[in-house]
């Protein structure tokens, strides 16, 4: 089984009530093989919502306590990005997740780039908090963009082949 962000699917979840469809995602969900998830309503966020970043480092730092989660208003919301990522994960477990797909950019999804925390619309190297734990307990994590290069990896054929 496949996990991937929710919005990626074009389920409008975003912070700003919006999708990130990829036409690839929506017909692996329609094919029922991925499950969506998203870690913010997860969380306890709900549609719409103020933008967050990472303040101080990455999703890393997030989970050993060395960074924040904060609202572009300034509200420290990273016990709920934390309780997301938690969620997540339950979830990944409990489907036997063999490969997660997360929408990059993201301070809870990104898994190579996320925005700086400076709401500048500048990214660092880094991952969102969900990515992070996610790693952690020792799944595969990807973005959206690195879809078509898993799907062609024979250890992960099985995933997208059609029966």
């Amino acid at each position: 089984m496949i996990v991937v962000s929710a919005c990626l699917s074009g389920l409008k979840v975003r912070y700003n009530g919006s999708d990130c469809l990829d036409k690839n995602i929506e017909q692996l969900v329609k094919a029922q093989k991925a499950v969506t998830v998203c870690p913010e309503l997860l969380g306890g966020f709900s549609i719409p919502r103020e933008p967050a970043e990472i303040v101080g480092g990455t999703g890393d730092d997030v989970l050993s306590g060395h960074a924040r989660v904060v609202e572009l208003s300034g509200r420290d919301v990273t016990e709920r990005y934390i309780e997301g990522a938690q969620q997540a994960l339950r979830t990944a477990r409990e489907l036997g997740a063999l490969l997660i797909v997360l929408k990059e950019d993201s301070p809870s999804c990104g898994s190579s780039k996320i925005y700086n925390g400076e709401f500048d619309n500048k990214k660092i190297a880094g991952s969102g908090v969900t990515t992070a734990l996610l790693r952690r307990e020792g799944y595969t994590v990807i973005s959206e963009h690195e879809l078509s290069a898993y799907a062609a990896q024979p250890e992960y054929a099985s995933l997208f082949s059609a029966s």
